[in-house]
């Protein structure tokens, strides 16, 4: 069985990551290398409306390295995509001048391309159902990144409907959550944020027909890794694990009320993460709320496999 070997790469408002794969004729994927960086390309675009330099300029250190590890590995293609940081910022030329530079110089015309939240939670969708019993759909598959939150429902037959809501971890931080630890009435504001954001997802995705939850990205991983006390992060204990909604609830209720140093002391957590994990587990607390209450649901499957995985499946469909 022959195979095509493609780099795919997900900038989001909060990390930047890279899957080098082999696809095989049957849209089989086998990693080669998956790595993630934070960089944080998002801060300050909720209230300024602009990329800053410094973020651009930590963004393109990274690109270099990945670039290096596409040339080095051999990938044939290469699909960079960006999402709510980007969508949202008015300098946003400056990000894309930077990854024609990069990615250019390894594959002639590559560059970063904006897509929209609709097409992001269909590749996310995709990256992350693979593995799972079609028995078990449909799926509310939900891919909470740094600026914005997927929420999609879909089977072994594909998506049926899907909404992008423009709240995540970053944003909900920096909007709401200002002190160490916040306060009482800094949570209960996040919490009408989140909320709302939510609701207006809820509105448009019928997440009544899902049977199984499924959390995708840095903040549904890092939540699983914690709920399960491991000592470090462990991706093959964390994939396709499920994080019943009472020991959920413990976990995300712990990381709001923690300082940053007790979070930071936190086996399984990415330094990256410390300052918005209590942002992003404010979001899933609602989000666990409401597809109780809607669906009947009662827990969290967790898949490693996300946006990254569908970016790649994408260069060879």
């Amino acid at each position: 069985m022959s195979a095509v070997r493609v780099a795919g790469i997900d900038c989001g408002t909060n990390s930047i990551r890279l899957l080098i794969a082999d696809i095989a004729d049957d849209g089989s994927l086998t990693d080669v290398t998956r790595l993630m960086k934070v960089v944080r390309l998002g801060q300050g675009v909720d209230a300024t409306g602009r990329l800053a330099p410094e973020a651009i300029e930590r963004t393109r250190v990274a690109l270099v390295e990945y670039a290096d590890l596409i040339r080095e590995t051999g990938a044939t293609a290469v699909r960079m995509v960006a999402t709510s940081a980007t969508r949202d910022a008015q300098n946003r030329e400056d990000f894309f001048a930077m990854t024609r530079d990069v990615l250019g110089a390894v594959i002639p015309g590559a560059e970063a391309e904006v897509i929209t939240g609709d097409e992001e939670a269909r590749l996310s969708f995709t990256g992350a159902v693979g593995e799972l019993d079609p028995a078990r759909g449909p799926f509310v598959v939900v891919d909470l990144g740094g600026g914005s939150t997927e929420v999609v429902l879909g089977d072994e037959n594909g998506v049926h409907a899907a909404y992008s809501t423009d709240i995540g971890c970053v944003r909900l931080t920096e909007r709401c959550l200002h002190d160490d630890p916040p306060t009482a009435d800094q949570v209960a504001a996040a919490r009408v944020v989140a909320g709302e954001k939510i609701a207006e997802a809820l509105e448009r995705v019928p997440v009544a027909e899902a049977r199984t939850w499924v959390g995708v990205a840095g903040t549904m991983t890092t939540l699983a890794a914690l709920a399960h006390d491991l000592d470090v992060y462990d991706p093959a204990k964390i994939h396709l694990s499920s994080v019943p909604f009472d020991r959920l609830k413990e976990v995300c209720d712990g990381l709001v009320a923690a300082t940053r140093a007790e979070r930071a002391a936190l086996g399984p957590m990415h330094e990256g993460r410390v300052d918005v994990i209590g942002g992003g587990s404010i979001v899933t607390t609602v989000l666990a709320e409401e597809l109780g209450r809607r669906a009947g649901i009662t827990e969290l499957v967790v898949s490693e496999h996300d946006i990254l995985d569908g970016i790649a499946l994408s260069l060879v469909q």
